[in-house]
């Protein structure tokens, strides 16, 4: 754990430029998950990169009371099912916002 903890911090990865157009209804979006899907904090899950599917199928749930939370529920609740496609594409199609650093190779004694 050390020696993982030792190496490199990981650190986002440069701003990437978004992919796309952002859907017009995206806009509520933003404030939590960023404009290229990377959550401003980390309480807020990162989407890009996220497959479509699951992004939909999320938002699809949130829609219909399968899954709790009540921001999301809220928003959700507005969104017809071409809203739900085109963000889950939106967000689908951004790089996510981490890379990930190969860890330490500890000295050998």
């Amino acid at each position: 754990m050390a020696t993982f903890l030792a190496g490199p911090v990981i650190a986002p990865a440069a701003t990437p430029k978004p992919v796309g157009k952002m859907p017009d209804v995206g806009q509520t979006c933003v404030a939590c998950h960023g404009v290229d899907g990377v959550g401003i904090t980390p309480q807020y899950p990162t989407l890009a990169g996220q497959h479509a599917d699951y992004l939909a199928r999320a938002l699809t749930d949130y829609k219909r009371g399968g899954r709790k939370n009540a921001i999301m529920a809220g928003f959700a609740s507005s969104l017809t099912t071409a809203d739900i496609r085109a963000l889950s594409a939106y967000y689908a199609a951004q790089r996510p916002g981490l890379e990930t650093s190969k860890r330490p190779v500890p000295a050998r004694r």
